[in-house]
C-alpha cells in the first residue's frame, strides 16, 4: 500500500511538471496590433522572401501542416481560385509550411499555385508565429493565418480555419479591413 502511494504521488508530480514544462515552451502568438515577426524564406523555386518585401500590400500569411494532404490542399486550391480577387486588393498569399523546396516544388506544380509556398524546414518562422506543433509524430505548422497590414503589424489572426471556407472569410476581412480602397 505504501509503495502506491508513493507511486502515484511521483506519477502525480512527474504530470505536473511536465504540464508545466510544455506550457513554459509554448510559443507566444502575435498580437493583433504588434509587428509581425520577419522572416526570410525560400520559396518553391528557391527564390528567397522576407515580409518587408511586401511592405505597403496586404500579405495573407497561411501556415499550413504538410503538403499534398487533403485539408492542405483543399486550402491552397482555394486561395488559388480567389488569386485574382486577391490581387485587386493588393494582398499577396504566402504559404509556410515545414516542408522543403522540393516538397513545395512538387506540390505547387501539381495544383498549379499561383503564389510563394515558403519552406520553413528549421521551423523558425512557425515558432516565431507560436504555430509550431507535433501532430501523429511530426512537427509541423497549425493550420492558422495572420493577415499582415500594409504597415507590417498584425491586423487579424485566424486560429481555427475551415480550408473549404477559409479563402472566401479571408476575402471578407481584407474588404472590411480596408484593403483595396
Amino acid at each position: 500500500m505504501k509503495y502506491l502511494k508513493t507511486a502515484s504521488t511521483a506519477f502525480l508530480a512527474t504530470s505536473i511538471l511536465l504540464v508545466f514544462v510544455s506550457l513554459s515552451s509554448a510559443s507566444e502568438q502575435p498580437a493583433i496590433g504588434t509587428a509581425a515577426p520577419e522572416f526570410e524564406l525560400a520559396d518553391q523555386d528557391g527564390n528567397l522572401h522576407s515580409l518587408e518585401d511586401y511592405r505597403n500590400k496586404w500579405v495573407v500569411l497561411y501556415f499550413y501542416p504538410k503538403d499534398q494532404t487533403p485539408g492542405c490542399t483543399t486550402e491552397a486550391c482555394e486561395f488559388r481560385d480567389n488569386i485574382f480577387e486577391f490581387r485587386d486588393l493588393n494582398a499577396q498569399i504566402l504559404g509556410v509550411s515545414l516542408d522543403d523546396v522540393d516538397s513545395h516544388k512538387e506540390f505547387a506544380e501539381e495544383y498549379s499555385l499561383p503564389f510563394p509556398l515558403l519552406a520553413d524546414v528549421d521551423g523558425d518562422t512557425s515558432t516565431a508565429y507560436g504555430v509550431k506543433t507535433r501532430m501523429f509524430g511530426m512537427t509541423v505548422a497549425k493550420r492558422q493565418t495572420f493577415i499582415v497590414g500594409p504597415d507590417g503589424n498584425i491586423a487579424k489572426h485566424y486560429e481555427k480555419v475551415n480550408p473549404s471556407e477559409h479563402s472566401t472569410q479571408v476575402l471578407a476581412d481584407l474588404k472590411a479591413l480596408g484593403a483595396g480602397s
